[in-house]
Order: C-alpha cells, then sequence, then structure tokens
C-alpha cells in the first residue's frame, strides 16, 4: 500500500470520528454520543437494552445475527417479549425522532436477523482496530504514519472493553483481541522512538506492562531505551523484574531474545 494511500485512510478515520451521528465508547466505561451529545445513561432503561446493544457491538462483524441466537446468548430465561422491549429501547435511544411505522436506521433488520449500520455507527474499539492496522502497514517504510496511526490508537484506549461484562462469556473474543491489538501497537511505537526519545519508549513499555504484567517485549524496549539514556543499573533491575514476573507467573524463565540482550547490556563497560 502506497503512502498517500495509508495517509487517505488516516484522514477517512478521523472524519467519521467527527461526522458519524452515532458514536460508542467502549473501551474504559460505556457510553454513546448521538449527534455530538453525550447521552445520559439513565436513558437506556432496563439492563437488558444495554446488553443488547452491547451485543450487536460485540459482533458488529458477524452479517446475520439471528434472534434466536442473540436471547440464547444473552438471556438463559429470556423470552421474545424480552427481545422486543430490548430492541425497542435500543432505537427509541439511537434514534428517538424516528417516525412510528419507520424502518430503523442503525439497527437494521432483515427478517429475524439483525446488524448494527457500519456506515454510520462509530465504534472505538473498531477504530482502534483500523488505526492499528495502518500503523502495521506503514511500519518499517513509512514510520511517520505508523507513528501517528498508533498514537491514535493508543489515545482510544481507555481501559479494558465492555469493563462492566468482564463475566459474560459473549464479551471475552473483543476484550482479549483488543488488549493483544494495543500491547502491539504500544511495543511497536515504544520501539519507533527508542533512539529518538527514549524516555516517551519507556513510558510507553511500561503502560504495556500496566495491562500485561508479563508481556516480555515491553521489558526489552524498556531494557534498550535505559542503555540508550546511559543507565545501565536501570537496564539491569528491568531484566531482573522481567525474569521475577515470568517465574512468579508461569514458571518460566525469559525468551531467548531477552537474555541475549542482557549479555549485550552486561558487556558494557
Amino acid at each position: 500500500m502506497s503512502q498517500q494511500e495509508l495517509t487517505d485512510q488516516l484522514v477517512s478515520y478521523k472524519k467519521f470520528q467527527l461526522e458519524a451521528p452515532i458514536r460508542f465508547q467502549t473501551l474504559g466505561q460505556f457510553a454513546l454520543w448521538r449527534d455530538g451529545e453525550k447521552v445520559n445513561a439513565k436513558d437506556w432503561g432496563r439492563d437488558k437494552t444495554i446488553q443488547l446493544i452491547q451485543y450487536l457491538i460485540s459482533y458488529r462483524h458477524k452479517h446475520a445475527l439471528h434472534k434466536e441466537s442473540i436471547m440464547d446468548h444473552l438471556w438463559e430465561e429470556g423470552d421474545d417479549r424480552d427481545f422486543k422491549v430490548a430492541l425497542h429501547g435500543v432505537n427509541k435511544v439511537l434514534e428517538p425522532k424516528r417516525p412510528s411505522r419507520t424502518e430503523a436506521l442503525y439497527v437494521q433488520r432483515q427478517g429475524v436477523t439483525y446488524q448494527l449500520n457500519p456506515e454510520l455507527v462509530w465504534i472505538d474499539v473498531e477504530a482502534l482496530e483500523q488505526y492499528i492496522v495502518v500503523g502495521n502497514k506503514a511500519l518499517g517504510n513509512y514510520p511517520k504514519i505508523a507513528q501517528e496511526a498508533y498514537e491514535k490508537a493508543i489515545e482510544l484506549y481507555k481501559g479494558a472493553y465492555l469493563p462492566n461484562r468482564i463475566f459474560e462469556d459473549w464479551s471475552s473474543e473483543e476484550r482479549e483481541k483488543t488488549q493483544v491489538l494495543i500491547l502491539g501497537a504500544l511495543v511497536n511505537l515504544a520501539e519507533l522512538l527508542v533512539e529518538t526519545n527514549p524516555m516517551e519508549s519507556i513510558r510507553l513499555a511500561q503502560k504495556a506492562i500496566a495491562i500485561d504484567k508479563t508481556w516480555e517485549d515491553a521489558y526489552r524496549i524498556q531494557m534498550s531505551a535505559y542503555i540508550v539514556k546511559g543507565n545501565r543499573p536501570q537496564a539491569l533491575k528491568t531484566y531482573q523484574k522481567c525474569a521475577d514476573i515470568l517465574e512468579e507467573e508461569y514458571g518460566i524463565g525469559p525468551l531467548p531474545a531477552t537474555k541475549a540482550l542482557l549479555k549485550e547490556i552486561e558487556a558494557i563497560a
């Protein structure tokens, strides 16, 4: 992909975030902006209404979400009435001024299947993934574009995906995927900045460790950044912290790449 194509993608993603009539935040907390104004959480009413929209967000890439499947995932003892009431609540929040007996704009229906309209609904976790994809494509050939893309993704990350649903099986896949994506973005950006801005590189690596304290790539980045800063003792301490955490959590030692970096640091006079 060319530099111009990658730049154009970044511009379009930023524009959509500003112009989308419906914007969802799912990272760190759940919130909705409708036409630029934040919707009061009380407007959702019943929790089943919130569960339904969160489920539609979580499975937004599946083109046909069958009503029965949705109910089976969400409510063990739910019935058709529960679904109808929840769907009505979702549409009422998203389109409070929609005339009766007209088709919903944001939740599209085809027979007994439902899905969000991806062209009209902006979702932070989807945007985060899009930015990271651009960053990964640009990494190597276009480091400035990669840096901008990763920075935009990291800016969107406010915490775990739907933290109020951590015990719901239907939310786990998106949560795990997003965590891996943001850890990769943090480490890739930190690596880009090791030579030019080692302190920022250390900060980004620490942010990754705060998400997953066993993320070994982040420790190696920190070790390298401390060496650039001329702080050999701190680089050695970072290795030892990594080794201790891995032993404590998994009963294993650091990877060969981490051990090799340690030897390089120990060889520094």
